[in-house]
C-alpha cells in the first residue's frame, strides 16, 4: 500500500533544521546530512538520529558507540553540502574539512553548536534505523540561524534516501 500523495505533499512543505551526524568505528570514519532527529526525552536526556539504511554512514554508525550531531548554520551550507551531495563510497569528506576526535567520533570543528551521544538502543524505522543517544558531551554556540530542509531540499543527495 502506497501513502497518499497529500502526505508527501504536507511534509515536502515542513521545514526540518538540517544537522550532520558523525560517526566512527575504530576502523573508519563517516558523516551524513540528516533531517530526521528530535529530542525525544527530557529526564533523562534523549535524543533519536535517524539514519538511512541506503547512506554509507549507516554501516558505520551501526558499529559506532558514540555519534556526534552537529546543528548546522545557514553559514554552514558548504559543509551541508559535502555531507549530504557526496558520498563516503567515494571520497573522505573528512579531508576537505577541519575536525578532531573526540570521544572515539570526529566533532566538525567549524560548526559551533553539537553534542556527542552515546548510542543507547538501534531501531529499525522501515528505510531509516533510530540510534538513540544520550548526551555525554557537547558545545553550544548560542543562537542558530537554522539551517533547514527548505535550504537544502534541491540538494543531489550521494546516496538516494
Amino acid at each position: 500500500m502506497s501513502e497518499p500523495e497529500p502526505f508527501h505533499q504536507l511534509v515536502g512543505h515542513l521545514d526540518y533544521p538540517m544537522a550532520i551526524v558523525t560517526a566512527a568505528d575504530g576502523h573508519e570514519r563517516s558523516g551524513c546530512l540528516v533531517g530526521f532527529h528530535t529530542q525525544c526525552s527530557i529526564e533523562p536526556p534523549r535524543f533519536l538520529i535517524c539514519i538511512s539504511r541506503r547512506n554509507h554512514t549507516f554501516s558505520v554508525a551501526a558499529r559506532s558507540a558514540h555519534l556526534a550531531v552537529h546543528f548546522l548554520d545557514r553559514a554552514d551550507y558548504a559543509l551541508s553540502v559535502l555531507f549530504g551531495e557526496h558520498t563516503g563510497d567515494e571520497i573522505d569528506k573528512f579531508a576537505r574539512c577541519a575536525w578532531r576526535e573526540q570521544h572515539g567520533v570526529p566533532v566538525l570543528t567549524d560548526v559551533g553548536s553539537w553534542f556527542i551521544g552515546r548510542v543507547l538502543e538501534r531501531l529499525p524505522l522501515g528505510d531509516h534505523v533510530g540510534h538513540l543517544v544520550t548526551p555525554v558531551d557537547g558545545h553550544a554556540a548560542g543562537e542558530l540561524d537554522q539551517l533547514a530542509f527548505q535550504q537544502v531540499k534541491t540538494m543531489k543527495p550521494g546516496h538516494p534516501s
